[in-house]
């Protein structure tokens, strides 16, 4: 289910999500959705490497060298 949600913005931005949207041959709606889907994206990618990283920093995980990782995999 779909939920509308109404946002204010400056004219500038407005006149560029309408340029930008044009040259990629989309409505603005659709534009704007694509660029809100790629940061909740890098948002969620972010969140997982600073938990990994604090899995590395507090002794939970450890690194290992492509050279190690890949003799694993031939055993």
């Amino acid at each position: 289910m779909n939920k509308r949600v109404t946002i204010e913005m400056p004219e500038e931005m407005h006149e560029l999500l309408l340029k930008y949207a044009a040259e990629a041959g989309t409505e603005p709606n659709a534009y704007l959705l694509d660029i809100i889907e790629e940061r909740l994206e890098d948002a969620y990618f972010l969140q997982r490497a600073e938990e990994a990283m604090e899995r590395i920093e507090g002794g939970e995980s450890k690194v290992i060298s492509a050279e190690e990782f890949w003799r694993g995999l031939d055993d």
